[in-house]
């Protein structure tokens, strides 16, 4: 069992999302229930996964929820590109929130690999 609260990894994604709740509080009033609601549970996603594998007793499982983690990113960097798009998101708040989001994916694929070498 590892203290979560200690991994930069969980502490960099939870600061991702408390940006995107700063972020999203801007969006239209019509999307708070679809597109805002799919970015934070997405957003929440990653550091709730890491949380939650770092407390099960194994590499294995560890391992299995970062991998979860990693597709919410994916997901929230998709839905991030979209707002972008659509006009809710300004261009440098996108640049900021892209640039964490890609330095939390590096870094949980590169704890992933890690793992993976340990249980392998």
């Amino acid at each position: 069992m590892q203290d979560y609260k200690s991994l930069k990894v969980w502490q960099k994604a939870h600061q991702i999302v408390i940006n995107i709740y700063k972020i999203t509080k801007l969006f239209p009033k019509e999307e708070l229930f679809c597109l805002v609601s799919q970015i934070r549970r997405a957003a929440i996603s990653i550091p709730a996964n890491i949380a939650e594998g770092a407390g099960r007793g194994s590499r294995i499982d560890f391992n299995r929820f970062l991998q979860i983690s990693f597709r919410s990113i994916s997901e929230l960097e998709y839905e991030l590109m979209l707002s972008n798009e659509l006009g809710y998101i300004n261009k440098d708040s996108y640049k900021k929130i892209e640039a964490s989001i890609e330095e939390v994916k590096k870094m949980l694929s590169g704890l992933i690999k890690s793992i993976k070498k340990t249980i392998n």
